[in-house]
């Protein structure tokens, strides 16, 4: 099966129009992008049915082969009516935002400028790990160590209080 090469060309240039003026600023443009992306995933879909068939419908004597298959065509249905409520919905966003500013381009507020200005170093993320990251001590010495920093009862020196009934205390 081979696809018809300018199909293929007219989908390439669709998507690359398409996604360019998605990256605009101007609402009106985003929504002509999304229909350009919409119509060239449409042409997608007609590309990847195949080749034109006899309609799907079984008579008698027909090799199965010569049919066409039906659900690529119900996947552009599905697409047509999908890309149809996402351009109102944008026209109504439209609509809204010049009623409401009188304008048709998205600009940056204030919050978008104070995170783009923010450095991406944060103290509590970017730290430098220790290798050792245990808080507890591993050995008797650091115990009494430990115990004398900070003004608690001695530890338990190895051997001492090991007898049942003794509380841990000699």
């Amino acid at each position: 099966m081979s696809a018809n090469m300018t199909l293929l060309v007219i989908m390439g240039v669709l998507y690359a129009c398409g996604i360019y003026l998605l990256l605009e600023r101007s609402l009106t443009r985003v929504t002509l992008g999304l229909m350009l992306l919409a119509n060239a995933t449409n042409l997608l879909i007609l590309v990847t049915g195949g080749y034109a068939g006899l309609a799907p419908l079984f008579t008698k004597g027909t090799d199965p082969h010569d049919y066409n298959d039906p659900l690529p065509q119900a996947l552009i249905l599905t697409s047509i009516v999908i890309s149809f409520a996402v351009t109102a919905f944008m026209l109504g966003i439209i609509y809204r935002t010049w009623v409401l500013g009188r304008q048709d381009i998205i600009s940056d507020d204030t919050e978008d400028q104070r995170v783009a200005n923010t450095p991406s170093f944060d103290a509590e993320d970017d730290a430098v790990i220790p290798d050792e990251t245990t808080e507890f001590p591993e050995t008797p010495e650091e115990l009494v160590h430990a115990s004398s920093d900070d003004g608690a009862p001695p530890a338990v020196e190895p051997g001492q209080g090991d007898e049942p009934g003794s509380g841990g205390r000699a």
